[in-house]
């Protein structure tokens, strides 16, 4: 047997549902090895067909998507009607509802979400695509090792011509801010509880606030090229901002929010969107 891997072919961005968390932004990066018999050109698989071939399937199937375990107890989806209605009762009794066209969401075997899971997925999907030569697949999702803080945020980019403008996509993120020149740990630390496990969303979707049982919810909802898109939420687990969130309006509102309590520093935030790109504001 002959093995071909590829270490960081590419990163998964993508929300999920969890029982405790709620809505959950994610970024796993893509580690690969196909194993197999040798082709006419001496190979497992062409490295030049590797990203093309393997990341189509990823993009298709997983990237910017909300991924549901399907065995949850408290999960209810309405596939008969397009878009699809996804009901999600979380621990404390508090309800999440999406609603999106059915490329908005995967479901996957199990009651939470875990990278072995999604990996087996993938996998299975490579199966139909990938050269008879290749008897073997396997995928490891990890995250990034972040030394300092990060947090966890979900949004969703109507004006995006891509995948991006689905409701409930999300990654995993380092901040650094730094004040006149020098990292401020404080700060970084301050934002990364602030924006643990948060939907980012824009004031100008929001559609409804109301009260059920107790519980402040909050209704984005917005029609994009793919279809319509709405999401309620508990109010706690919001954060609300006066512009779209791509990576670059969130860097600007964050360091808009740092110059207002330190007015006489000079502001840098360098916000990431996932692994490896973002956007830098200063004020």
């Amino acid at each position: 047997m002959n093995y071909l891997f590829v270490d960081n072919l590419t990163v998964i961005d993508f929300a999920y549902l969890d029982s405790q968390r709620g809505l959950v932004g994610e970024s796993w990066i893509v580690d690969i090895v196909l194993g197999g018999e040798l082709d006419d050109q001496g190979m497992v698989f062409d490295f030049g067909s590797v990203k093309r071939t393997i990341k189509t399937v990823i993009d298709e199937r997983v990237d910017h998507r909300l991924v549901i375990p399907g065995d949850y107890a408290g999960l209810s989806i309405d596939q008969l009607q397009d878009p699809v209605t996804v009901k999600w009762t979380l621990a404390d009794g508090a309800l999440i509802t999406h609603v999106s066209p059915e490329q908005g969401i995967v479901v996957i075997p199990g009651k939470q979400v875990y990278p072995s899971a999604v990996a087996r997925l993938l996998e299975q999907e490579l199966r139909a695509v990938l050269p008879a030569n290749v008897t073997e697949i396997h995928i490891e999702l990890r995250e990034e090792v972040i030394d300092g803080p990060y947090y966890h945020y979900v949004h969703g980019l109507k004006k995006h011509l891509g995948n991006c403008q689905r409701i409930a996509h999300g990654h995993r993120s380092r901040i650094q801010i730094s004040r006149n020149g020098h990292r401020d740990y404080a700060l970084e630390r301050l934002w990364a509880q602030r924006w643990e496990d948060i939907y980012v969303g824009t004031t100008e979707d929001v559609v409804q606030e109301f009260m059920d049982n107790g519980v402040n919810y909050i209704t984005f909802s917005y029609e994009a090229n793919q279809g319509e898109f709405s999401l309620t939420l508990p109010s706690t687990r919001v954060y609300l901002i006066d512009s779209d969130s791509t990576v670059e309006l969130i860097a600007a509102h964050l360091a808009d929010r740092c110059k207002t309590d330190y007015p006489t520093s000079d502001i840098q935030v360098k916000a990431y969107e996932g692994v490896g790109k973002g956007a830098i504001a200063r004020r």
